[in-house]
């Protein structure tokens, strides 16, 4: 017989109705509540999904022996308590990014799921995204050669957070797909960022990624801008990457681009050489990725499957943006990555 679920949604905001969406076309779910203290957002998930289940008690949540999995859609600062809860009453849990706010309670988390035998999943969305996979693709079958940099920025104006700076906001997107596709682990990280409007919740930032390979990433992020921007350069020894992710027709671009140094003997001996050759674009995915990523968590659990964006994935991120808020506090001093 076919195993299924029955999923719980807390929180059903400006993402929870998205979570709902694709987790009622998961076939292998078959049933789902919706927890909200809102009763406005209650009625309105009641009106487009009619079969639901509603509640405001988290508590019904945890207690239900039909529930199996909980998605945590709700402010950042929740997310370790009502994950713990979940996780000591018996549930998996799928948690919005970023995973936690500290790196100490990720870790516990991280202890929890594994003695209890759960599944965590962080919602890195953009990690079942057919450009991001491509590029993964690219980069594991040597096409780009030795990686030089990653280079990413993220804009637009609002949608201001009142309780994260832009770092915690938008960062955790471009920390995990870096986190994806490059094998090696950072080192240190450096962050600059400002806040605009008298609150000390930073608006533009900066950040600076180290290796110790000699590959350097960098991630603008922008609160302020006055054009919507996503858009990352990745520079390879043989080819180079652009993916506009607001492009809807060549999302990826490959440049067969270049130099080669022919004499290393000195600075006045170098002979630079550039290589131009051809652009072409791959052809990617088109499914949603969020629909993806729901399919793909209801399998781990399912089939005992160790997610790529588990809990570790989630504290890995957490650690880069814990170091670049203490880096913030310091004038953009690097800080080192603990290991």
């Amino acid at each position: 017989m076919q195993k299924v679920l029955t999923v719980a949604v807390v929180g059903y905001g400006y993402w929870g109705p998205n979570i709902v969406r694709n987790f009622s076309a998961v076939e292998l779910i078959t049933s789902i509540f919706v927890c909200d203290i809102n009763r406005d957002a209650l009625r309105c998930a009641k009106k487009n999904y009619p079969a639901i289940n509603l509640t405001t008690d988290f508590h019904e949540i945890l207690s239900s022996p039909e529930i199996d999995a909980v998605a945590i859609v709700t402010p950042v600062f929740t997310h370790y308590e009502l994950a713990k809860k979940a996780l000591e009453n018996g549930k998996h849990i799928f948690v919005e990014k970023p995973f936690t706010s500290s790196v100490a309670q990720a870790e516990e988390l991280i202890e929890l799921a594994e003695r209890k035998n759960l599944k965590i999943m962080v919602d890195h969305t953009f990690l079942f995204t057919g450009a991001v996979r491509k590029i993964r693709e690219l980069i594991d079958e040597g096409l780009l050669g030795d990686l030089y940099y990653y280079d990413s920025m993220r804009v637009n104006l609002g949608l201001f957070q009142h309780d994260v700076n832009v770092i915690w906001d938008l960062a955790p997107h471009d920390l995990s797909i870096m986190d994806y596709i490059i094998d090696e682990k950072p080192e240190a990280i450096s962050a600059n960022g400002r806040p605009h409007f008298g609150n000390s919740l930073e608006d533009v930032a900066f950040l600076t990624v180290f290796f110790n390979n000699n590959i350097i990433a960098h991630f603008n992020v922008n609160w302020l801008s006055p054009v919507k921007v996503r858009t990352t350069l990745i520079g390879g020894e043989k080819k180079m990457v652009v993916w506009n992710d607001l492009d809807a027709d060549e999302k990826i671009r490959v440049y067969d681009k270049g130099v080669k140094v022919m004499n290393r003997e000195g600075i006045y001996n170098l002979l630079v050489s550039y290589r131009s050759g051809d652009i072409w674009s791959p052809k990617i995915q088109e499914t949603e990725a969020l629909r993806v990523e729901a399919e793909y968590f209801v399998d781990c659990i399912l089939n005992d499957r160790k997610p790529i964006n588990d809990g570790h994935a989630g504290l890995r991120v957490v650690k880069m943006m814990e170091a670049s808020t203490e880096s913030l506090r310091n004038e953009g001093r690097p800080v080192r990555l603990a290991t």
